[in-house]
């Protein structure tokens, strides 16, 4: 129907020029006092030659121009479909686009090529910034101090950057490293909180923990990622009170008596560089904590939403439901 619409809006003129043609003719036959069944019987005589020069030429119209589609599919894929230009304009036209595409495949080829370097690079730099990490901990351990255990706090803060900055990394990747199976829920929650553990002790925040006999099919590394996301921000605005975990309708809820998110942020708060009010007045939120939680549950076919009432706290839920296997 496009390519037909096409064509008649291309040969309007020339349609036009044929229905002039006809009348012109048919005034001078009536002029001359021309038979009536010899005008109608010139007029069907020459409306069917139309028709038939038109319906030829929409044909070739229609295959030239199914070519033209297939030539400009094949250059998207990079490949040269043999297609032969009708008129010196579309040959130029045809030069033109195939320069602008190898331009195009070059300058993609070369964006790649230093993406690629910067996250090998990047990639490089976290994996090696551990062993200076790791070897702190190790020296701070030895003498359990006040300076110490602060100091230990902070490290942890920079060890939980760093694994942000690997996992951004990651999940912008053409390929990733998803390695699918069964886990227990369970299992992976308390990976995350053992982890934060010292967090909650020098907080003085309390845990309350449900855990439920629930496995699914997920990756076990991505997933404990995105609950320790949560955690982290859990931990970072709560001031006072706890966190709690549990489970809901097939659902892992991780909520905290914190400061609540406003009203206004609550839709943006898994936006790509979004830090909303707290963050403004944190000074050194990233924007990315949430956002890479987002980029996992999409990534694992989860799905990941936020309630809050500010002043009050948040809740976070994760929705297992199309990934839950079974549950005792």
């Amino acid at each position: 129907m496009r390519i037909l619409k096409n064509f008649l809006k291309e040969e309007s003129k020339n349609i036009v020029l044929c229905i002039a043609g006809y009348a012109l003719c048919a005034v001078v036959l009536v002029l001359y006092d021309a038979l009536t069944e010899a005008l109608l019987y010139g007029g069907v005589l020459y409306l069917l030659m139309i028709t038939l020069v038109f319906t030829v030429r929409y044909i070739r119209y229609a295959r030239h121009a199914l070519r033209r589609r297939e030539y400009l599919e094949g250059l998207e894929c990079g490949q040269n479909t043999g297609f032969e230009p009708d008129s010196d304009g579309e040959a130029q036209m045809c030069d033109r686009i195939e320069e602008l595409y190898r331009k195009i495949y070059a300058l993609i080829t070369d964006t790649e090529n230093i993406r690629r370097d910067h996250n090998d690079y990047y990639t490089v730099w976290v994996h090696q910034i551990k062993t200076p990490i790791a070897a702190m901990k190790m020296m701070l351990a030895r003498d359990d101090t006040k300076e110490n255990r602060e100091l230990a706090s902070e490290l942890f803060r920079i060890e939980q950057y760093v694994d942000m900055a690997l996992g951004y990394i990651r999940i912008g990747c053409d390929t990733n490293d998803l390695v699918i199976a069964e886990y227990s829920v369970d299992e992976m929650v308390r990976q995350a909180v053992r982890k934060f553990a010292p967090l909650f002790v020098e907080r003085r925040l309390k845990l309350d923990y449900e855990p439920a006999d629930i496995r699914i099919s997920t990756d076990e590394k991505w997933f404990v990622f995105v609950i320790e996301q949560i955690l982290s921000n859990a931990i970072k605005y709560t001031k006072q009170g706890g966190i709690s975990i549990g489970f809901d309708n097939g659902q892992l809820v991780i909520s905290d008596t914190g400061m609540g998110i406003a009203p206004g942020d609550l839709p943006r708060i898994f936006e790509k560089g979004y830090t909303g009010f707290n963050g403004r007045a944190d000074k050194k939120a990233t924007g990315l904590g949430l956002y890479l939680c987002r980029r996992v549950c999409d990534m694992l076919s989860l799905t990941i939403r936020a309630e809050s009432e500010e002043g009050k706290g948040s809740r976070f839920f994760i929705d297992l439901s199309q990934r839950k296997l079974k549950q005792d």
